[in-house]
């Protein structure tokens, strides 16, 4: 009897962890059923068709005039040998540029002067801050697009007024990324400065009275404790915007119908849109693709080698 018992005890405690686990299987099981449909399954097949081609036959008329071959790396070298992608690639690199320091450097302005002791109306400066983050791409880029046509633009009309005649139009083919840059800095900082100030609240502010104690003035205190606390939220603010300046494409989309200066490649994503759907080559677009996010991955790794450490050596 006693030996019945002791085994029975180990078998009897196993079921409520077998009850356990199926419960949080159960739970997980849409979130797996959804990402494999809606994501894995999807890039699945965007890599199989980027290794397949076309092939026409005669006039390309009848059931059997089309039919699908292996291509093999055919796609991937007609994408990064062609004049347009590399093109697209290099507007999208002095984009970068120019917004991401920019939106980064606002960003951590706002949340250090929302967390400093002297200002006022903190409420009211974070929703406005961050409101334009709510604002749709499209939506905003049709109001940007409008103040910037000097027909229609409110401001263009103040310069007539001053007297200043020659004032370039931002959707000039020289201004023209800088039009676009700046929709996307009026929409970025203040998820940014979100994030950001989010990171300052969670920090003691006992450390800040000692810094206060010792002498520390406001400037110092920002520059030599605040900002390298928030480390690890300035990377990841960092990664999140440089992802999403590979990825920019509503907005030089939404603005091309007003100037001649954007063309249909204008960025890599553009040059996808359009084998994709308006030369119906799924086969290169998907290949162009597969770059984009392959390029994506490379570089938001090598971003994070570079700056681990530094960043997320203190949580060690």
């Amino acid at each position: 009897m006693t030996a019945t018992a002791a085994s029975a005890r180990p078998a009897a405690s196993a079921r409520p962890r077998r009850r356990r686990n199926l419960t949080a299987w159960a739970m997980l099981t849409p979130a797996i059923v959804l990402f494999t449909l809606f994501m894995a399954a999807p890039i699945v097949y965007t890599v199989f068709l980027s290794f397949q081609k076309e092939v026409v036959k005669g006039l390309g008329l009848g059931s059997g005039a089309r039919s699908r071959e292996f291509a093999g790396l055919e796609n991937y070298l007609a994408s990064l040998t062609s004049p347009e992608f590399l093109a697209s690639v290099g507007r999208v690199l002095v984009y970068g540029l120019i917004l991401v320091p920019t939106m980064l450097g606002l960003a951590l302005l706002f949340a250090l002067l929302l967390d400093a002791r002297r200002t006022g109306a903190k409420g009211f400066s974070r929703v406005s801050i961050f409101l334009p983050y709510a604002v749709p791409a499209v939506i905003s880029s049709l109001l940007w697009g409008f103040l910037y046509l000097p027909a229609v633009s409110p401001f263009y009309w103040i310069f007539e007024q001053l007297g200043w005649d020659d004032v370039p139009s931002l959707l000039s083919p020289q201004l023209v990324i800088f039009a676009i840059a700046n929709i996307g800095l009026w929409g970025g900082v203040g998820f940014n400065m979100i994030v950001m100030y989010t990171s300052l609240k969670a920090v003691p502010t006992e450390i800040y009275e000692a810094a206060r104690i010792d002498g520390a003035s406001e400037v110092q205190i920002a520059w030599r404790i605040k900002v390298p606390i928030i480390m690890p939220a300035l990377i990841m603010t960092a990664l999140f915007s440089m992802i999403a300046t590979l990825q920019v494409f509503a907005e030089p989309t939404t603005l091309r119908p007003l100037t001649n200066s954007l063309s249909t490649t204008w960025s890599p994503l553009m040059l996808v849109y359009r084998d994709a759907f308006t030369r119906d080559d799924i086969y290169s677009a998907a290949a162009t693709s597969v770059i984009i996010a392959a390029a994506t991955f490379a570089l938001s790794f090598l971003f994070l080698r570079v700056v681990q450490r530094r960043a997320f050596g203190q949580e060690d």
